[in-house]
């Protein structure tokens, strides 16, 4: 049975015998003795601008600065193995709750982009972005899946750093800074480990980001341009030992050509046959790309200016090193091109 509680008159009438002195004591038992909402409560009564300062500054955002301190220290210390054992710096139960750090603080980065700091705003999303590539590979968090369970949607980061960059800055700032980071992240399966889960359901490519952002052929030329410079330096860097430099290159140029795809695919669709087309020159016989998805590219190309016999022996090269590529067959069956072996076997067993 609930206990019987005063209403206000029984209230009054239970205290009116209480002098000052009496009320103070009761006063401050509650207050020394009470719950943490209680002594708010009564902290709020005797100060109510004070408690009205200090509710404002609960929800007033933190700024740029603040989230990207917090971001760079997040991230060096992620780097450093700490979140997986072993290091001090991080305590067993933040071992466990990392995913809802990262889940903050990458809220905090893109809510500062429409703040009046974009740039320190822009390099937290950026330096966050960069661990969220890393992740894939490296061995940073507790998690089968990192991205999958922090709920990090790297193409909606990108999407609204890019934006805001552009809306602050300009369409050439845009580009410059845009050109190297779609290098750098741009993932062909996606930026979680097994591409399933809710995450990888949101996800698009930032090739389709772009897509959306690059208006008017004039877009279209000055990316490229700048994309291409990019590939340029991207060539110019020779990663690895001496020993193992011709191997370690060949891979990355491989695995570039893959990530790029359909943005080289892009490409070709928006600059065939526009005052631009020798940026797609360039882009096909580039150093910076190398394997089967270049060759791909080339026989687009060769399609698209309607040499068709150039672009079957393309296709069976392609072929040749993705037998089973859905994308490689598709046009090769357009375009009458023969099949080696191995994906005629693919062929036959997808009838």
């Amino acid at each position: 049975m609930p206990a019987h509680r005063m209403n206000r008159d029984e209230f009054h009438a239970k205290i009116a015998d209480y002098d000052a002195d009496q009320l103070r004591k009761i006063l401050w038992t509650l207050y020394w003795r009470g719950s943490a909402p209680m002594r708010e409560r009564i902290e709020g009564q005797l100060d109510p601008d004070g408690q009205a300062r200090q509710r404002a500054r609960k929800v007033e955002p933190p700024t740029a600065a603040e989230v990207f301190e917090e971001v760079r220290g997040f991230v060096a210390l992620a780097r450093s193995g700490a979140y997986l054992a072993g290091d001090r710096r991080v305590s067993p139960k933040e071992r466990t709750r990392w995913r809802f750090t990262f889940r903050r603080l990458a809220a905090d980065a893109q809510a500062a982009l429409a703040g009046d700091d974009v740039d320190t705003a822009a390099v937290a999303v950026e330096v966050l972005v960069d661990l969220a590539c890393e992740s894939e590979g490296f061995e940073y968090f507790r998690s089968d899946d990192p991205m999958q369970a922090a709920g990090f949607v790297v193409s909606d980061a990108v999407a609204g750093l890019w934006r805001a960059v552009r809306d602050r800055h300009g369409f050439a700032t845009f580009v410059d800074q845009a050109a190297p980071q779609l290098l750098r992240w741009e993932a062909g399966h996606g930026w979680t480990r097994y591409g399933m889960g809710s995450v990888a359901e949101k996800e698009t490519s930032l090739a389709s980001v772009l897509e959306g952002m690059l208006q008017a052929p004039d877009h279209w030329r000055a990316f490229a341009t700048r994309y291409l410079e990019v590939l340029d330096e991207a060539a110019d860097r020779t990663p690895g030992t001496p020993r193992h430099r011709s191997r370690s290159a060949g891979h990355d140029r491989t695995a570039r050509a893959r990530a790029l795809a359909e943005w080289h695919a892009l490409l070709v669709d928006r600059l065939v046959g526009s005052e631009d087309e020798d940026l797609l020159d360039r882009l096909v016989g580039h150093a910076a790309l190398a394997g089967p998805e270049r060759t791909f590219l080339q026989a687009q190309l060769a399609h698209r200016r309607g040499d068709d016999e150039t672009a079957r022996k393309l296709v069976h090269d392609s072929l040749e090193g993705l037998p089973g590529h859905p994308g490689f067959h598709d046009l090769a069956q357009r375009i009458s091109a023969p099949l080696p072996p191995r994906a005629q076997q693919v062929r036959q067993a997808r009838r």
